[in-house]
């Protein structure tokens, strides 16, 4: 799992030999040294980044709020005293949460408000100062808001299941219940394959794999590096990560710098003077400038400039045809691909059981469960992780592994150098954006 900061908490040479069907099992047979280590005897459980206790096996994946049609309408008042009511309900809670569980407080609440508006209205400047308009029009029912709003303070459900999206590096990607929201410091795996794929230039044209992918984001962030070499696969065994990752990924572009951007700025046609966003959204003309096909489908590497009311971005087609989404457990969909893989990346569970009942609210009583327990001490899905790297990476091979912090770190670098002698070299722990011992990396031999 990805963590946050109310997470922080804080071979032998027969490993050749190891069949693909006991992998499954693999961390059971590690070593006496591994087991004393933990003080049990872990069992690796047949579990994804982003299972879910959710009774949901199907779902339809909603286009997130700033990319709906702007359907509704509401008059100034109306929605200004919906303004007023949800305003006096974030400052209600003052700092309750944070006091209770690190928690968001009011200022944070209010931040978070104003998305939402962002979001709603299909032009959030009518609210400004001097403005005539007297009837809104909104991407969501009014009613609906009310309800939106009361859900986020009385029973803390996380605001990006609220707007349908979370903003993780360039790329707005959707998010639902079941599904694990990607957190910012995961964002380094990216930068940290980026890295080795400048210094080794046949791990760029290789086959690259995010295990436990939930959304994507790690997936289609490798997919973009890339480029037109090598490709991606990104396995999952909860259905539901599977359908939002394979809408994730269809949705084929990123949108550049603006971390808060307006629904101009996914854009699948031009026609006449509007912009025809995803999802058929249509929003304010614009002035089309650039070159490049920018038909229905887009092609890749095309790039269109939009410059309107909004700031203006970049717009960049990938070739979705790189990236793959296959359901199933951990390394189960890759068995043909044993000792051929470049590289492999995975945000996996890693919070000790123990630790799930005092996470923050929006963490622990929304997300999936699943995607966050890693077993007593945490470490069950990882030492999996690092059991299939031993074989199923080519060699040179690269992996990126995210942990709870340091003590995680230094258990699986002394569990490869120990059970996985000789297997491996370059292994690196790996600091997160706030300087916490959170990356474990390193090559096949």
């Amino acid at each position: 799992m990805a963590s946050s900061s109310t997470l922080k908490n804080e071979s032998s040479s027969s490993t050749e030999e190891m069949n693909l069907s006991t992998l499954a099992r693999a961390t059971s047979l590690s070593t006496g040294l591994a087991l004393r280590t933990l003080h049990r005897s872990i069992t690796c459980k047949p579990i994804s980044c982003s299972s879910t206790l959710y009774s949901l096996t199907s779902i339809n994946p909603k286009t997130p709020l700033f990319l709906r049609s702007p359907d509704f309408t509401a008059t100034l008042s109306d929605f200004q005293k919906w303004q007023n009511w949800a305003k006096t309900l974030a400052l209600s809670v003052n700092s309750s949460f944070k006091d209770s569980d690190n928690g968001p407080d009011s200022e944070i609440l209010l931040r978070e408000l104003s998305w939402l508006i962002e979001d709603a209205l299909e032009n959030p400047q009518s609210l400004s100062t001097g403005s005539q308009v007297e009837v809104l029009r909104l991407r969501a029912d009014l009613g609906d808001l009310y309800t939106l709003w009361k859900q986020r303070i009385e029973i803390r459900r996380p605001f990006q299941y609220i707007v349908g999206c979370e903003h993780w590096r360039d790329l707005v990607l959707s998010v639902e219940e079941g599904v694990l929201i990607p957190r910012p410091e995961t964002e380094l795996i990216i930068d940290l394959v980026c890295d080795v794929i400048n210094q080794n230039v046949d791990l760029k044209g290789g086959l690259w794999v995010d295990l436990g992918t939930g959304s994507a984001a790690i997936a289609i962030g490798i997919g973009r590096i890339l480029g037109d070499t090598g490709r991606v696969i990104a396995t999952d065994l909860s259905p539901i990560a599977v359908q939002v990752a394979e809408f994730n990924v269809k949705r084929g572009v990123y949108l550049g710098e603006n971390r808060r951007p307006w629904a101009v700025q996914l854009i699948r046609a031009v026609s006449g003077d509007s912009v025809t966003c995803e999802h058929d959204a249509v929003v304010e003309p614009a002035k089309i400038s650039g070159e490049g096909d920018n038909s229905k489908d887009g092609s890749k590497d095309d790039e269109l400039k939009v410059s309107c009311l909004y700031p203006t971005f970049q717009l960049k087609y990938f070739d979705k045809d790189k990236i793959a989404v296959k359901q199933g457990s951990w390394f189960d969909p890759l068995t043909e691909f044993q000792g051929q893989v470049a590289g492999i990346v995975s945000n996996p569970p890693y919070i000790p059981s123990g630790h799930i009942n005092g996470l923050q609210a929006e963490v622990g009583r929304h997300e999936p469960i699943l995607a966050l327990d890693g077993g007593e001490n945490g470490m069950s899905e990882l030492l999996h992780l690092c059991n299939g790297a031993a074989f199923m990476l080519k060699p040179g091979g690269f992996f990126a592994f995210e942990t709870n912090g340091e003590d995680q770190c230094r258990f699986l670098v002394d569990h490869m150098e120990s059970v996985y002698r000789n297997s491996f070299y370059d292994l690196r722990i790996v600091p997160d954006f706030a300087g916490i011992r959170r990356f474990v990396t390193g090559n096949r031999t």
